[in-house]
């Protein structure tokens, strides 16, 4: 009996225990967790994903340079993390390394003290890491240093120099040294730009990265755009409907994409106006005009919303039925790019973008809509695009994918949507060639219709 006593006591003993050592390491997981969060909350608030992050020395080049070529960036519409934080410490914190990881383009200021800094190197590291697994793009900038320096690490790039002291201050090992030795010659070997070749002012060498990195996000985008289903066919009518836009010509010009509910209008619009935003001083979307529209004073809250985003300044007011004169002198000196998404009325027509000598030459303005007569009363008829649907493979297909999870349900009905597809097709034919010939109809063949003779 009481060895039995014993055995419950010595159990009852070791749970204490075991529940002592919980407690101990759960305060030591809080507290360290609460150190990050102390770390990472004055970082800048991530996003979904972002176009650029730019790695920088602070000291060297924060107040110049950098916040230089971060505005010509915002100012293209390309977003772009910048950490403001003056660097403090050695360690990065999670949230600083999940927006290189979130990041398209990288691109890494090399400036005189930039290896003076653990930061900055293991800035380096994790984005080379990014380049080699997921494809991210680096582009090196070499601004008042010479490449040779960071490739042969010489001068404040020499092993003597700034990386040996960071391992003597810092007690770094010689591995991490190594290891940020073969980033800098890695970085250095990419293709990138340097100040010293540069032609004219730094505002053009600004001006010259910046362009360099819309390019290659706008290639990036065509690329994502061919992994969709279907998309190939797409990017051709994109291509095509850039070319009625006629870019590089003067005036304004308008374009209309038509086309039947859910065709793809809007998607098409929308890849357009993403790929050619930034080569207008603004642009503005105007999304469900017609559903919009429909609710009270709604034409003149989209009006106020153009206007406003057109002139970024959103103190704007109007609160006459037409555009004050001092609004229009605005607007006429501003080359925008304006996109009006599934319009039904002339009157929306009208009260939203009026006639073409109330904006800026080189101005450009793309409307969707599923009544080809109402876009010609805009827009000239042959700059209209027909908008194709995706042929039965590709709609099948597209079936098929989102049906895949419930297969027993669907097995029979894919069958009859292959069947289905061509007896679409032949209605819509139909539907077309009498609505053309309808068209064709003068009001007064019409006017006696239906009348008692």
């Amino acid at each position: 009996m009481d060895s039995i006593d014993f055995f419950q006591v010595f159990i009852i003993i070791i749970i204490l225990i075991m529940t002592l050592f919980y407690i101990y390491f759960r305060s030591l997981t809080s507290s360290s967790a609460a150190a990050v969060a102390a770390v990472d909350t004055d970082i800048p608030p991530l996003q979904e994903k972002y176009d650029v992050f730019i790695s920088f020395r602070g000291e060297d080049t924060r107040e110049a340079f950098t916040s230089h070529l971060h505005k010509a960036l915002l100012w293209k519409k390309i977003e772009t993390y910048m950490d403001y934080r003056l660097e403090k410490g050695d360690n990065i914190g999670p949230a600083l390394l999940k927006a290189i990881e979130k990041s398209k383009i990288a691109l890494v200021i090399f400036s005189k003290d930039y290896a003076s800094s653990t930061w900055c190197l293991k800035e380096l590291v994790h984005i080379l890491g990014c380049k080699k697994s997921h494809g991210q793009i680096v582009i090196p900038i070499f601004y008042r240093i010479d490449p040779s320096h960071v490739r042969k690490q010489k001068g404040t790039y020499a092993l003597g120099g700034p990386l040996w002291r960071l391992k003597k201050h810092f007690k770094v090992s010689m591995k991490e040294v190594a290891n940020w030795r073969a980033a800098l010659e890695e970085a250095a070997n990419i293709s990138g730009f340097h100040d010293s070749t540069k032609t004219g002012t730094e505002a053009d060498f600004v001006e010259e990265v910046a362009q360099d990195v819309l390019t290659k996000l706008n290639r990036e985008s065509s690329s994502d755009l061919k992994d969709l289903l279907g998309i190939q066919r797409k990017i051709e009518e994109i291509e095509e409907i850039e070319s009625l836009l006629c870019l590089d010509s003067p005036g304004v010009c308008c374009v209309g994409i038509w086309g039947m509910g859910g065709i793809g209008k809007t998607t098409l619009a929308d890849a357009v106006f993403h790929r050619h935003s930034s080569k207008f001083d603004a642009c503005c979307f105007l999304e469900n005009v017609r559903e919009k529209s429909e609710k009270t004073k709604g034409l003149r809250r989209l009006r106020k919303t153009l206007v406003r985003e057109l002139l970024k300044d959103k103190s704007v007011k109007i609160k006459t039925s037409s555009i004050p004169p001092h609004i229009q002198d605005r607007l006429r000196r501003t080359k925008a790019l304006i996109v009006l998404d599934d319009v039904n009325a002339r009157k929306q027509l009208e009260y939203l973008v009026g006639d073409d000598d109330q904006f800026c030459e080189g101005s450009r303005i793309i409307i969707t809509a599923r009544d080809k007569g109402l876009l010609e009363q805009k827009v000239d008829r042959e700059k209209i695009y027909d908008v194709e649907g995706l042929d039965s493979d590709y709609a099948l297909r597209l079936f098929h994918l989102h049906a895949s999870e419930n297969k027993g349900l669907f097995r029979s009905a894919f069958g009859a949507a292959k069947n289905a597809s061509k007896w679409v097709k032949v209605l819509l034919s139909f539907k077309n060639s009498v609505w053309q010939k309808l068209q064709k109809r003068s009001k007064s063949t019409w006017s006696g219709f239906g009348r008692s003779t």
